[in-house]
């Protein structure tokens, strides 16, 4: 939700949340609140899985399929954000401020993975139709070259790598 900002630039808002019944018997939860910068009223609703997600070892966002609500260019913003927040040296930082990177690290190899569910099977990059967002088309098109798989898989060893040191 604060990926997608009001019309006046604010990301952030206070929100209630609440599970409903849509008209096709699927389960969704809303989230509403207002605006902190101009008072808008904002709205999201996500559709709830038809059946639970499974637990798995380690951090991941989502389920196997690609996102439909976070598209593979604001993923990879997301990853990029959570990694610049880890200093160049990180391991020798103290153990709480180790753990936050860790933390980031962590965060940045599961958004990685959930850009690399955009690429198609067999497939050598996300498409440009795996981006809908203002933001995702700013990110792909600012430098495409960082949606190759080969890529997407030599940052996501680096950042996994930088989080091995931190251990």
């Amino acid at each position: 939700m604060d990926l997608q900002p009001c019309g006046c630039g604010q990301g952030r808002f206070p929100r209630a949340s609440t599970v409903l019944t849509l008209p096709d018997g699927d389960l969704a939860r809303r989230y509403t609140g207002a605006c902190q910068g101009c008072g808008t009223a904002r709205e999201f609703l996500f559709r709830l899985p038809a059946a639970p997600v499974g637990v798995q070892e380690g951090f991941r966002y989502g389920g196997p399929e690609p996102s439909r609500l976070i598209d593979a260019g604001e993923w990879l913003w997301v990853a990029g954000n959570h990694a610049r927040g880890v200093p160049a040296g990180a391991r020798t930082l103290p153990e709480a401020d180790r753990r936050r990177c860790r933390a980031r690290l962590t965060a940045a190899v599961a958004a990685l993975d959930e850009v690399v569910k955009f690429v198609p099977p067999g497939g050598a990059r996300v498409p440009f139709t795996a981006v809908w967002t203002a933001l995702g088309r700013t990110v792909y098109q600012r430098e495409p070259g960082r949606f190759r798989a080969g890529r997407l898989a030599a940052v996501r060893s680096a950042y996994v790598g930088a989080l091995r040191r931190l251990d």
